[in-house]
């Protein structure tokens, strides 16, 4: 059986517009594009520096010991658990991960003699560990603040028992490392629904936004949207220096936010369904029935897909309306083409 790899072997790329299984070739945080997971599915996650006292005030943790540490580097959203390393087994350790040591960790230490305790404490953080933390308001044994002092690891402290301290670790890594991207596009927040409008520039993805907005729906981020995987779920905002303005054609850029007010803004909203605009073209085959059902893939997730065709007299915000109350009904299990078949086929018994 293939030997599965770890977290710290391998790393994906994802691009915008495709896709694509390749070999990794450059850490995924270098690039805004999407890609097919490995074949476990699993998106590398980014790698970040985060500095050492806001990570022990967002996580409720003190500082035990910090050495000339000012930040913390994490690479993975896995956390471990070194039992087995006190033990002495490091075949498969993951030096990558934040170790967690609980009321049983600690526990094995103490039955230990001095010699041994000293021997485990050391050799765990010989290793380039980002951290450990101590749960349970445990005190680190001399040995282990020794050991921390020693290689210059940080050792830190949470009031938490170890489950819910777990979980919340997991949840913060799982945020912070996320895989994202920046993409040339709008998103609205449409009944509910988080509708991410894509095409060419000058289409008109502004224009109709603007319109939406006046019909009482909310901006969410206009020519530029960063979208970040969480699991599944595809999460869009607005890059911070632009954030609520909007640029309109022949007027130049506006303030939504101080235009509208502050209802007509959504600082963010999970991406339920995308609109592509394009030019209308009288060659081109367009979906007339809904029956055909397209996907257009980011970072790895699929979401429904609809083409638009623009031109003039074409209301865009009203047909954008109609598609995001469609995908709602959707959601619930109505299926006007179902509904549609449903009546012919009936009328076609009582002939």
């Amino acid at each position: 059986m293939p030997k599965k790899k770890s977290d710290a072997d391998t790393t994906n790329t994802v691009e915008p517009e495709a896709s694509v299984e390749r070999e990794p070739v450059e850490p995924a945080s270098s690039v805004a594009d999407e890609s097919a997971a490995h074949a476990d599915d699993e998106l590398a996650a980014t790698e970040k520096d985060v500095d050492l006292f806001e990570f022990a005030e967002r996580m409720d943790l003190e500082i035990v010991y910090r050495g000339d540490n000012r930040n913390i580097h994490f690479a993975t959203f896995n956390v471990s658990r070194p039992g087995l390393q006190l033990a002495g087994y490091y075949k498969h350790f993951s030096a990558e991960r934040v170790q967690v040591m609980g009321e049983m960790e600690m526990t094995y230490l103490l039955q230990m003699t001095h010699q041994a305790r000293k021997t485990a404490c050391e050799t765990l953080m010989r290793q380039p560990i980002p951290c450990l933390i101590m749960t349970s308001v445990l005190k680190p044994c001399d040995e282990l603040l020794i050991a921390a002092q020693k290689f210059n690891r940080v050792l830190l402290s949470s009031k938490l028992r170890t489950t819910l301290f777990v979980n919340k670790l997991s949840l913060y890594l799982n945020e912070l490392l996320a895989p994202s991207c920046t993409i040339h596009g709008v998103l609205m927040d449409l009944y509910g629904v988080g509708v991410l409008m894509l095409g060419e520039s000058g289409i008109g993805k502004s224009e109709t936004a603007l319109s939406l907005i006046e019909r009482g729906h909310r901006l969410v981020a206009d020519d530029a949207v960063t979208i970040t995987r969480i699991g599944d779920r595809l999460e869009g905002t607005s890059p911070e220096v632009i954030r609520y303005f909007m640029e309109v054609r022949g007027i130049g850029i506006i303030d939504v936010k101080a235009m509208y007010g502050a209802g007509a803004v959504q600082l963010e909203k999970t991406i339920d369904m995308v609109v592509r605009l394009e030019v209308w073209n009288d060659k081109a085959t367009y979906n007339r029935l809904g029956d055909a059902e397209e996907t257009h893939a980011i970072l790895g997730v699929k979401k429904p897909l609809h083409v638009i065709p623009v031109k003039p007299g074409r209301n865009l915000a009203v047909i954008l309306e109609a598609a995001a109350r469609t995908h709602r009904l959707n959601d619930l299990g109505f299926s006007a083409v179902e509904e549609l078949n449903s009546r012919l086929r009936g009328k076609k018994s009582g002939w």
